[in-house]
């Protein structure tokens, strides 16, 4: 469902208010370490359930695959595979994202192939199906779901990113114990676990995880943590009964990975895009605040007076989730949005907040004076920032005046600029 929102006409701001600043590029500067060769990684890694690999000879074995933006999951995928196809198993892969894709079998096969997991590429079948099956129950009476193509195979393989999560805080977040809950539990899962809201979230998923783990036929894990450049820096095979303990580990690992701003204070940030291939409400809260639980134990890592997003990611299928926290967008941005989609994965986590529609104007152009209007009476020359996503805080653009503030710290480099924003004939920010 798309919506054609209509020009904006009729709004009047003296321009000669504000005037767009100019920006310099710098480096923010994070801890380094990643993996090189990830197949040959994997491959070490696996050899830790080598003495066992008869075990899974003839098996039928379902490798889990969510819809986070993962670096090389194909590749991460394939390795895996492969390994269980020279021990002699049977391995496919299972959509494990819960209500994504629109909550339907073809939208989740479709998004693994936008990140390169297809059969050709992975040496192993997709099964996508949106039929679950019951295999316990919360304290509550709260009914527990899994993929029943999953569940009746002969071994899991839980394989996912371990990150902190966008809408609380607990010692399992977004990592294999959610995957089991809300991954393998697609949309009927899911939306049972996202009825209970965000406040008892935590516990409800180690509950689940651990009745799942006495019930499902769980293989081994794959947990996955990247570092502050969106790169691979841990792949760890994880036997089966080390999981729940491991998933922790990880989580505080990933916890110490997060790129985040080396200031505190910004008057307008502009991000260029945002989705679900980047986090799970579009931008990472952990990053820059705004959750759309609104509480839970968010801080706000850092001070933002006014947010303007660009537009959406393609890898995020029109999902514009996060839009609502954002102070203004534009037409285009608004126009791209799937509305069905989007509001189908908020009903299904129930925080339907996240459906309001912000501000908008016409162009980049527009929505940026606007922004910079309205920053409350700002007496100094605004500090403005520009990043891709949120995930990508390595490479950015601040204003002169931040810049001015930043530029003796360690952790930031020179790169080039100032230079004026550049726009195209229609008032959009050039790339």
């Amino acid at each position: 469902m798309f919506i054609n929102f209509p020009e904006v006409s009729g709004i009047i701001m003296q321009e000669k208010e504000v005037s767009l600043p100019r920006m310099v590029t710098v480096q923010q500067k994070y801890a380094t370490q990643k993996i090189e060769d990830i197949t040959v990684h994997i491959r070490r890694e696996m050899e830790i359930l080598a003495p066992k690999a008869q075990q899974f000879c003839g098996k039928r074995i379902a490798i889990t695959s969510g819809s986070r933006g993962i670096p090389h999951i194909d590749e991460i995928t394939c390795a895996v595979c492969d390994v269980l196809l020279e021990w002699g198993a049977k391995p496919f892969i299972v959509p494990a994202m819960g209500s994504h894709g629109g909550a339907t079998a073809k939208g989740q096969a479709e998004v693994l192939a936008s990140y390169g997991v297809t059969e050709e590429r992975v040496h192993a079948p997709i099964l996508s199906s949106m039929e679950v099956v019951k295999y316990g129950t919360l304290p509550n009476g709260l009914p527990l779901y899994c993929d029943k193509l999953a569940f009746e195979s002969d071994g899991i393989v839980l394989l996912h990113k371990v990150k902190p999560h966008t809408d609380f805080q607990s010692n399992h977040e977004s990592g294999l114990v959610k995957m089991i809950g809300i991954g393998l539990g697609k949309h009927k899962g899911a939306t049972a676990l996202h009825s209970q809201g965000f406040a008892e979230f935590g516990s409800f998923l180690n509950m689940a995880a651990e009745q799942f783990m006495q019930k499902a036929p769980v293989a081994f894990g794959v947990g996955i943590v990247q570092n502050a450049y969106d790169e691979l820096r841990t792949i760890r095979v994880i036997p089966r009964e080390q999981i729940l303990e491991a998933d922790e580990q990880l989580l505080q690992e990933a916890r110490q990975q997060i790129a985040g701003f080396k200031f505190d204070d910004i008057d307008v940030l502009i991000i260029d895009q945002i989705g679900k291939n980047i986090s799970g409400y579009g931008f990472d809260p952990n990053v820059i605040g705004r959750s759309n639980s609104k509480c839970y134990g968010f801080k706000d890592p850092v001070q933002i007076k006014r947010l303007f997003v660009r537009g959406l990611t393609p890898q995020s299928h029109h999902n514009g989730s996060g839009l609502a926290d954002v102070d203004i967008t534009t037409r285009r941005c608004l126009n791209d949005v799937d509305w069905a989609e989007t509001w189908t994965n908020l009903i299904t986590c129930t925080e339907i907040q996240g459906a309001k529609i912000p501000m908008y104007m016409n162009n980049d152009r527009d929505a940026l004076l606007v922004a910079l209007r309205c920053c409350g009476g700002t007496p100094r020359p605004h500090r403005v920032v520009r990043i891709r996503d949120t995930l990508s805080l390595y490479e950015i653009q601040v204003s002169e005046a931040l810049y001015d503030s930043i530029k003796d710290q360690p952790d930031i480099e020179y790169v080039c600029g100032p230079v004026d924003l550049c726009f195209d004939g229609e008032g959009f920010l050039l790339d």
